[in-house]
């Protein structure tokens, strides 16, 4: 099946979504070391909290534009078969 254009620019977003959890999760505890490991995990939780919610959001993203493809064809689907109905009436 053809992707269109903003389904591609999803599947690429939410793969590099993916890629700065992983890299920026390791950056930011690395970073906040200098408090203690405690300090260091409870930031590093804050950070893929905030990177897992927009992540989360891309998603939502994906799934409402395939839900709306298939409204699309169940509502074409339908015009057809009212057309039809209305073509037998008659």
């Amino acid at each position: 099946m053809k992707k269109s254009s903003l389904e591609a620019l999803l599947s690429f977003l939410l793969g590099s979504s993916w890629a700065f959890v992983i890299l920026g999760a390791f950056i930011v505890f690395k970073t906040f070391l200098f408090l203690g490991v405690v300090g260091a995990i409870i930031f590093t939780f804050l950070f893929l909290f905030v990177a897992l919610v927009l992540i989360a959001g891309i998603e939502a993203l994906m799934l409402y534009k395939e839900n709306s493809d298939e409204l699309k064809k169940q509502t074409k689907l339908l015009e057809e078969i009212q057309k039809d109905i209305k073509f037998n009436d008659s």
